[in-house]
């Protein structure tokens, strides 16, 4: 049975307000646990609990994650507890609770809840935390894996094929927040550009937000008025606006993150930098299922299952004749560079200065 939670102090008001958790952070903390664990329920034990920090309905990271818990919960027959953690003042409360009740596996998302999983995992050694995207801990927790993703080397594979595909050999990245790693794919991207196309240029900005489609709109049309013609994506759900700006054009191009984004620009969003956050959840609560399981780091990069740079098939069906036509011909080479990073014969570098 799984449990999908909005408002989590079982008072009738958002856990997120600050006062709440000052004023009466005994209450919620009772209310929150009774809210995830009702009266009467069955031991929290063997309960795997998703909190995930930015919202559902993203068509992307957030909406594959709670759907690869719901499919393993079926095979394994676990319970789940999927929580929105809104609020960075309400984590520590929130992992508190699940702690408290003995949930076995807790897995949220993104460097944001690193101090909080530091606080809390030693104080619950018998709860197994994993932190999809996140940096090693150092000293490393016994009972914490974190796990990072080379997305850049996908970000290397859609420069080198936005620049093959496009005609005026200006492309564009548009990421949700400036972080090291975000830095590090928008530099990927223009690498692998100029690699075959000297002149290339890239014109790098982000949003401030992963949950800001407005603003994505706002700056992608900026930049196709300004002659991008492809656009690398890289903010989950501000992502929908940078793909309806590219609907209102004519051959424009984005490279996405999700196949669930297909939808929202079949003539336009050409191709995925993949990051299957689903499929690494899915993955990591298997691993910690096994009674042998240690934390620890792990890095996921091209050839794992999870990241991935792939055409859309809806793209090929739908997009404009010269335009999938182009593709198909330079294809060859996308996979050969997959290939050659893959075999450690071609580096990309991890570059974070913009």
């Amino acid at each position: 049975m799984t449990s999908f939670l909005s408002d989590l102090d079982g008072l009738g008001r958002p856990l997120s307000r600050r006062r709440l958790l000052k004023a009466a952070a005994g209450t919620a903390a009772a209310g929150l646990a009774t809210s995830l664990f009702p009266l009467g329920a069955s031991a929290a034990e063997g309960i795997v609990a998703l909190v995930h920090t930015q919202a559902a309905g993203d068509n992307g990271p957030v909406d594959s994650m709670i759907e690869k818990l719901g499919k393993l919960a079926k095979e394994k027959g676990f319970e789940t507890r999927v929580v929105y953690a809104a609020d960075p003042a309400t984590y520590e409360t929130i992992f508190r609770t699940l702690g408290d009740a003995g949930a076995s596996i807790i897995v949220s998302t993104f460097n944001e809840v690193a101090e909080a999983f530091k606080a809390l995992a030693p104080e619950y050694p018998n709860t197994k935390w994993i932190q999809l995207f996140g940096d090693p801990i150092e000293p490393a927790l016994p009972n914490v894996t974190t796990v990072s993703y080379d997305y850049y080397l996908g970000c290397y594979l859609s420069g080198l094929f936005g620049a093959l595909v496009s005609a005026s050999g200006k492309l564009g990245y548009i990421g949700g927040i400036s972080l090291p790693p975000l830095n590090a794919d928008a530099n990927a991207i223009k690498t692998g550009a100029t690699s075959v196309k000297a002149d290339a240029t890239l014109a790098a900005a982000f949003a401030g937000s992963f949950q800001d489609p407005a603003k994505g709109q706002e700056i992608a049309t900026q930049m196709y008025k300004s002659g991008v013609d492809y656009i690398q994506t890289d903010s989950a759900a501000t992502d929908a606006g940078i793909i309806a700006a590219a609907n209102e054009g004519k051959n424009l191009m984005v490279s996405a993150i999700s196949p669930a984004q297909y939808k929202l620009g079949p003539s336009t969003v050409i191709s995925l930098v993949s990051l299957d956050f689903g499929q690494s959840l899915y993955n990591e609560v298997t691993r910690a299922l096994a009674a042998d399981w240690k934390g620890g780091h792990i890095g996921t990069g091209l050839g794992t299952g999870v990241i991935d740079f792939v055409l859309s098939p809806v793209f090929l069906e739908k997009g404009p004749e010269a335009l999938v036509t182009k593709a198909k011909e330079v294809w060859p080479k996308i996979e050969a560079a997959k290939a050659e990073i893959i075999a450690g014969t071609l580096k990309v570098p991890f570059n974070t200065n913009l």
